[in-house]
């Protein structure tokens, strides 16, 4: 069975997202839905799996509302679910950037499509910033960008602050996975005085969706936040892995260090202090359930 997996978000008042949990927890439960939705007083945000028709009912029903009637999706496809059960939580912010006062739906940086993206980011006067986290961008960037090298969002307000110098007086492009982060990055950057930002419309997903390899900008693969780990260009899966002790994204080159060890270890963690001889015991329940073709983890489907 092949799964239909749609990244979605949209800042947008939802005074009342509280009342919403139950109702979309029910419908996706329905619907055998599995991944998470995070709801906040500014919005909605999440990645979600399962049958394709199934995704399109959610996706009306979320839609029904007028608030969400114009949702941003970005859809792809995975051969297994890329997900283990369904969740919808409650957040202060649905991406957290940990500012009150910067509020995407009042001031937001200009959307650049991805058909127009190259000639913005070639520029000599752009300064490119990949919004995402270290090891995020380990996995794959934008050829010329700048790695903040931030463990978390919350790391970009200081960032920024330490770089001013350098951002200064030139024009501001920024990209992320989805688009989200750089939306609210934008809002951050225009409310500190940054007169010329933007940002990339439907962020890496849909460049490497909609734009041709052989004028892709775009170095490497890109590290997604469920089982497929990163995708390519058509936004095929790719052969990254993920460590389950640290969460770390492994290359093939990787796997092939003395110092993984499935399940239990990986070159990024190796020498800490982590509890191996549990997830030792769990890589073996995990081996028993394949050998008798039974699902460990995640629902029977």
């Amino acid at each position: 069975m092949t799964y239909t997996v749609a990244a979605l978000y949209k800042f947008v008042s939802l005074p009342d997202h509280k009342n919403l949990q139950p109702w979309l927890k029910a419908m996706g439960d329905m619907l055998n839905i599995s991944g998470t939705l995070l709801l906040a007083n500014e919005g909605i945000n999440g990645t979600i799996a399962g049958r394709s028709h199934d995704i399109d009912a959610i996706l009306t029903y979320m839609r029904a509302d007028p608030r969400l009637s114009d949702l941003d999706v970005k859809f792809s496809d995975s051969a297994d679910q890329p997900f283990l059960r369904f969740k919808v939580r409650l957040k202060r912010e649905i991406v957290t950037i940990g500012r009150s006062d910067v509020d995407p739906t009042c001031r937001v940086g200009t959307y650049v499509q991805p058909e127009n993206w190259n000639d913005v980011i070639t520029d000599p006067n752009t300064v490119l910033i990949d919004t995402r986290n270290d090891y995020e961008v380990a996995v794959g960037t934008f050829r010329g960008a700048i790695n903040p090298n931030t463990e978390s969002f919350r790391d970009f307000p200081q960032w920024v602050a330490d770089n001013r110098p350098q951002l200064e007086g030139r024009r501001i492009a920024m990209f992320c996975t989805g688009g989200i982060r750089c939306e609210k990055a934008s809002s951050y950057m225009l409310g500190e005085g940054f007169p010329e930002v933007m940002h990339l419309k439907g962020g890496i997903l849909k460049y490497l969706e909609t734009q041709s390899p052989k004028d892709s900008l775009w170095d490497g693969d890109c590290f997604v936040f469920d089982q497929r780990v990163a995708v390519g260009h058509g936004l095929s899966e790719t052969d990254w892995s993920q460590c389950f002790a640290c969460r770390m994204p492994l290359s093939p080159d990787d796997l092939q260090n003395p110092s993984y060890r499935k399940g239990v270890s990986c070159p990024h963690c190796a020498d800490a202090d982590t509890d191996k001889s549990r997830f030792e015991e769990r890589q073996k329940q995990i081996d028993l359930a394949q050998t008798r073709d039974m699902v460990h983890l995640g629902r029977q489907t």
